[in-house]
């Protein structure tokens, strides 16, 4: 059985603290993302540029952040979801295998919160797999509304018997999110929840990596010092089994 790792990680903008005592972490997140080992990285809160950071930091990246954290033979894929004074952030996916085409939906409730989704298309060992990159909002009649719009979104976009992964951030601190997606049949893992924020007192599982027509074979949560400074969320990973079907021959 050929096996799919899957990482999603809110890394904050890649910077922590605030004001002027706000510290840069983009280069240990680079680092990080390498020690995830992961096939598919879903990134949140990642900025494309920012003009009063970039003067802040003496050591500012040129690249996106996408880019920066892309380990090298990964494909990096951004797309905006909030533009603000100084510049934009979005959400991000990194591949180490090709990605056939990928698109982008607002899903923003309100004006005060800009949302979106990340679809993007992936040929892992030959095989189309779907995943959806999400970071829902903080008020819980928006992410009702949101899960209801990432429902419609996938029976769109995704063919019923194509392998689904949905990962992201859900900013759900009780079971509205799994309710409405194990509706859908698209899965999280059972067993004990795996706190994710806040990172340096990890309390609630906000971080999930749910999946549709693939086997899960497990989940861990890095932890230590070193993941609870990078960011206020620690990052996921999940493995699972790709079923044992033809691989693509073509794009219909």
């Amino acid at each position: 059985m050929n096996i799919l790792r899957v990482a999603t990680y809110n890394i904050h903008k890649g910077v922590q603290g605030i004001g002027p005592q706000r510290r840069l972490e983009i280069h240990n997140l680079g680092h990080a993302v390498e020690q995830l080992d992961s096939d598919i990285v879903c990134l949140q809160e990642v900025r494309l540029l920012n003009r009063r950071e970039a003067q802040h930091f003496e050591r500012w990246p040129a690249l996106s952040q996408a880019d920066f954290l892309a380990p090298e033979g990964y494909e990096a894929v951004y797309h905006t979801n909030a533009f603000t004074r100084h510049g934009e952030h979005g959400n991000a996916m990194l591949s180490r295998w090709p990605v056939a085409r990928h698109q982008q939906e607002d899903i923003s409730d309100h004006r005060f919160e800009q949302r979106g989704l990340l679809h993007a298309e992936v040929l892992v060992h030959g095989h189309a797999v779907h995943v959806v990159v999400v970071h829902l909002g903080l008020i819980k009649a928006s992410r009702t509304r949101q899960i209801a719009q990432l429902q419609r979104f996938i029976e769109r976009e995704v063919p019923p018997a194509a392998p689904l992964l949905v990962a992201g951030d859900f900013n759900c601190w009780g079971n509205l999110v799994q309710r409405a997606l194990d509706a859908t049949d698209l899965k999280a893992f059972t067993g004990p929840r795996q706190p994710t924020f806040p990172a340096r007192l990890p309390l609630a599982q906000l971080d999930y990596v749910y999946a549709r027509g693939l086997v899960p074979l497990g989940v861990q949560v890095p932890r230590g010092r070193i993941w609870s400074r990078m960011s206020d969320h620690l990052p996921l990973i999940a493995e699972f089994g790709l079923p044992e079907t033809e691989p693509l021959r073509g794009r219909s």
